[in-house]
């Protein structure tokens, strides 16, 4: 380290974002930290300091403080914040516990927990789905156990603040500025690892906010739903919703269950909701007009398809070798299409022989020879599978209702339900393995298309539609809650329409052409798109506004190999990094399933070793060696400042 730049001669790193993300580059700090620094004399003393206004770990999102009623869309099993053989990284596997074996942990007596927790903990088994509580708990004790794997040397600092502006020239000592702190915090080198953020209204958003406040309605723009005022929505009060994904999941639990609803065990086994009297009538609607595909209720046996096959590394470096660059539609799309179809048909094929009429190898080597999308391909699973139930259709399955006209609200309601009850049926019957097929495949494209960067929300949407959804149990409380009235299905093609004439919102749909709904209320039952220019993060836009690179849809963009920060040029600045769904390099989440190649667990990798190689570069003559010692200091009265992020 420069002495003129650092006179204290004691390098500090700072990480704005405290969740799973900046908990995951700890880990991932702490594994690499014995090989970069190697024989580095006292093994590099360096200040890491942590900011967030929510406790580390769980960060806003995964905050215990939150309802005991809300859920994750993942089975206690397909959660980790570990490194495993399949992660393909520079740095070495540090094995840890997925959520599953460490509530095993817990129970056996192996890891010490609170008594209340270890009584939560007692039941969950590996395929059920956990409450984000204990998740959050999970996720305090994987911070713990990183902070503890550190080399002794090191520091930590956690400000439960919020960061509001980082400063500095572009190769010299960064200043990252903290509200309600006087002095800002010296960094050799930051990192946002901020997690998913609040934005401003678009305008359309602020239309609808302005005339609701004219006409004493009621609007709830985007949100995280565990955040939003829900008193507003009275008892018994029609609710348009806009959005049929988690976030409405999320909102459904809060308005029945969390006021007082209850479900009992009818006589054909499937649960009825008992309501209380306080909960409002959810009209629920949205492009496809039906809720994300259940997760899948079984676990994977046999033969996994080898992946990646039609879209991997080689596809991938012919993209991003092209001089006029690419299009996703046009050049990328084709090729996730037929990695996805390859998943399905290879385990149609091995595992469900008897549905197929020709021998795997043969189709094998005829669906690899054909373009994606053409009339050859068409031609070749239409004679060699039967039965249009079991062949792939992507753009079918991205419109489950195009087509479909109900005469009447109640006959949509019974068809929708129709359609769950199916879907339910499908996504727990192993007789339908190659929807799991398709599920390992759309995690392998993930992984690749990190490499090119953002392309769009719609692919988001459609991976989050087929491969993220809610779990089984809370479709079926979906289905009571139809059958008891309390939410009630809008169709395809939504759309909400302000009416002054009347001063209320109007929803219609395409699935029953001119039968509006009418109701006082609408909520937004989504997270905001927070663009760099349009988020309420004022660390991110002062960042833009300095000159921070943003793709065409608005998010932060970031060097593939290790995630700098890149200026407008192109350029990286050499101190700034940002991991996270606010950059173009998101990758589905913090934590990941097992033995996936998780593309969040390489990014920290990446990163946490360009961190260590720059601070081992620049490192000062060895001072005398310090006592060891670890970690944080007690909070002072600035380190409490309590408002969120």
């Amino acid at each position: 380290m420069n002495r003129s730049a650092n006179p204290s001669g004691r390098p500090s790193v700072v990480i704005v974002g405290a969740g799973p993300r900046g908990t995951g580059l700890i880990e991932r700090i702490a594994a690499n930290a014995p090989e970069v620094l190697g024989d580095l004399p006292f093994d590099l003393p360096f200040d890491l300091h942590l900011v967030d206004p929510h406790p580390p770990g769980g960060g806003r999102i995964w905050r215990a403080g939150q309802s005991p009623l809300l859920w994750m869309n993942s089975t206690a099993e397909d959660v980790t914040m570990f490194t495993d053989e399949s992660v393909d990284l520079d740095g070495p596997v540090r094995p840890g516990p997925s959520l599953a074996e460490w509530a095993r942990a817990v129970r056996d007596g192996e890891i010490p927990v609170a008594p209340g927790l270890a009584d939560a903990l007692a039941e969950l088994g590996p395929r059920d789905f956990a409450g984000r509580r204990l998740q959050s708990a999970y996720l305090s004790w994987v911070y713990e156990r990183s902070v503890a794997a550190l080399p002794p040397t090191v520091a930590v600092h956690e400000h439960r603040q919020r960061a509001v502006r980082v400063s500095g020239p572009r190769d010299g000592r960064q200043q990252v500025h903290l509200a309600g702190r006087p002095t800002p915090l010296p960094a050799d080198l930051v990192v946002l690892t901020l997690g998913h953020l609040e934005a401003e209204l678009t305008p359309e958003e602020r239309e609808l906010t302005d005339f609701a406040a004219r006409n004493g309605l009621t609007y709830l723009p985007p949100a995280f739903t565990a955040d939003s005022e829900l008193s507003a929505l009275g008892p018994g009060e029609p609710v348009l919703v806009r959005g049929f994904g988690l976030a409405f999941v999320d909102l459904m639990v809060l308005l029945t269950e969390g006021r007082g609803g209850t479900y009992t065990t009818g006589a054909d086994g499937q649960p009825v909701y008992r309501p209380s009297g306080r909960e409002p009538v959810l009209h629920v609607g949205s492009r496809r007009g039906v809720p994300y595909h259940s997760k899948i209720g079984y676990e994977p046996e046999g033969e996994r398809p080898p992946l990646p096959r039609f879209f991997g590394p080689e596809q991938v470096d012919a993209l991003l070798a092209r001089p006029d660059g690419f299009d996703f539609r046009r050049d990328v799309w084709p090729l996730i299409d037929k990695e996805l179809g390859f998943a399905h048909y290879h385990r149609l094929f091995t595992a469900h022989p008897a549905r197929t009429r020709m021998h795997w190898p043969d189709f094998e080597e005829k669906y690899a020879a054909a373009d994606p999308g053409s009339a050859a391909l068409q031609a070749l699973v239409t004679a060699a599978v039967p039965d249009p139930a079991d062949r792939l259709d992507l753009e079918a399955l991205d419109h489950p209702l195009d087509g479909l006209r109900y005469p009447g609200a109640e006959a949509l309601q019974d068809g929708l339900r129709r359609y769950i009850e199916a879907d339910l049926a499908r996504r727990h019957d192993p007789a339908h393995s190659p929807d799991l097929a398709v599920f390992l495949a759309l995690l392998s494209v993930y992984g690749q298309l990190v490499r090119i960067g953002d392309r769009g929300p719609w692919w988001h949407g459609f991976f989050s539609y087929l491969a993220s959804g809610p779990p089984g149990p809370r479709l079926r409380q979906l289905l009571a809650l139809s059958r008891a009235g309390v939410v009630r299905f809008l169709g395809a093609g939504t759309t909400v329409t302000a009416d002054p004439r009347r001063g209320v919102f109007r929803a219609e749909s395409a699935s029953v052409p001119g039968k509006p709904v009418e109701a006082r209320a609408l909520v937004e039952a989504r997270l905001p798109q927070a663009t760099v220019e349009r988020t309420r993060d004022a660390l991110l836009r002062a960042l833009y506004a300095d000159g921070a690179a943003a793709t065409p849809t608005g998010l932060l963009a970031v060097a593939p190999a290790d995630a700098r920060i890149l200026d407008r040029s192109g350029l990286p600045y050499p101190r700034r990094f940002a991991l996270g769904p606010h950059t173009d390099a998101r990758s589905g989440g913090a934590f990941a399933r097992p033995r996936t190649n998780a593309p969040a667990f390489r990014q920290n990798d990446a990163t946490a070793r360009a961190l260590l190689t720059f601070l081992r570069d620049r490192a000062a003559p060895a001072a005398p060696r310090p006592a060891a010692f670890l970690v944080r200091p007690a909070p002072t009265p600035e380190d409490t400042h309590a408002a969120d992020q």
